[in-house]
């Protein structure tokens, strides 16, 4: 494990590096953006397609998806039992219940368990993501980010929903799954091209996202309760829920440390177009990505020894 989030570190390295040596005809952040439309319009659905429509789909996909949305409501509810305690603003209610409760499972689970589980735990990535948490984030989450937020724009999640790419792929993935349509050999090839780049360029993406000027002393309080429940409290509920509705033995590592995985980037997106404190967000991103090298490494010698 750490060998691998020690490959992906390098990878955010260079992204890191880029914001500061790429060609200045365009801004940093349309760098950002050109990559990261890129990965999600056109390469990281052909990865999804080319899971979803030849991995076997049974019970256990609706058991990810249950645990997936146990995490995120887990990582609600803990967030706002907290912030009870202190004495924070509407915004940073809002960007606090965002940043605690949904993982970066697809931009840094996708590599990190590739790398340290093999293949075949990307079909798992894909269902705990694009079963749940993607269109929890999109429906209530948005919900969420519109009730704290300033923004007066109307919000209609279903909309939003049938803009996103993966989901298309996923839906047709599934239908030509359960349709028993054999995936032709030429397409498997292209679709496996266009799959290959989404990890390294997802991990550049991450590097550039990172922003190191917004961690501030005062946020840290708030940041360390923000990263015990996604990097500590979720996973190990997501580890104790698997066992009680009886998950496949083979998924409990790969299911669990999903849920150990920083606070999702997409988030960013949402605080910005509603307003909330974008600022905090991106701290959030900061510090549990830096720290989940230490608590990711620790979770799976721990989980591989149990």
């Amino acid at each position: 494990m750490l060998a691998a989030l020690l490959q992906m570190a390098l990878l955010i390295a260079c992204g890191v590096a880029w914001k500061h040596v790429a060609p200045q005809h365009i801004s940093v952040l349309s760098h950002r953006r050109a990559i990261t439309d890129l990965v999600f319009y056109i390469l990281l659905p052909a990865l999804v397609l080319n899971v979803i429509w030849t991995t076997p789909l049974n019970s256990s996909s609706l058991q990810i998806s249950f645990l997936a949305m146990c995490g995120v409501s887990i990582g609600l509810l803990l967030m706002w039992l907290a912030l009870r305690f202190f004495n924070v603003s509407k915004k940073q209610t809002g960007t606090l219940l965002l940043a605690a409760a949904f993982p970066n499972a697809t931009y840094l689970g996708l590599p990190v368990l590739n790398q340290v589980i093999g293949e075949h735990s990307l079909a798992i990535v894909l269902q705990y993501d694009l079963f749940a948490c993607t269109p929890i984030l999109l429906s209530f989450g948005m919900l969420l980010a519109h009730h704290y937020g300033d923004n007066e724009t109307e919000v209609h999640p279903l909309r939003e929903l049938v803009k996103i790419p993966p989901l298309w792929a996923v839906a047709l993935g599934v239908t030509l799954n359960l349709s028993g349509v054999e995936q032709p050999e030429f397409l498997n090839a292209n679709l496996s091209i266009l799959a290959s780049a989404v990890v390294p360029l997802m991990m550049i993406v991450l590097g550039m996202s990172i922003r190191w000027d917004s961690l501030r002393l005062r946020f840290l309080p708030l940041l360390s309760i923000v990263a015990a429940i996604t990097l500590i409290i979720v996973p190990l509920s997501v580890f104790g829920l698997s066992h009680v509705i009886d998950l496949a033995e083979q998924l409990i590592i790969p299911v669990t440390l999903i849920a150990a995985m920083p606070t999702m980037i997409f988030g960013i997106v949402i605080c910005e177009r509603y307003q909330l404190d974008s600022e905090l967000y991106a701290a959030a991103v900061t510090l549990t990505t830096i720290t989940s090298l230490l608590t990711l490494t620790v979770a799976f010698y721990l989980l591989s020894s149990s």
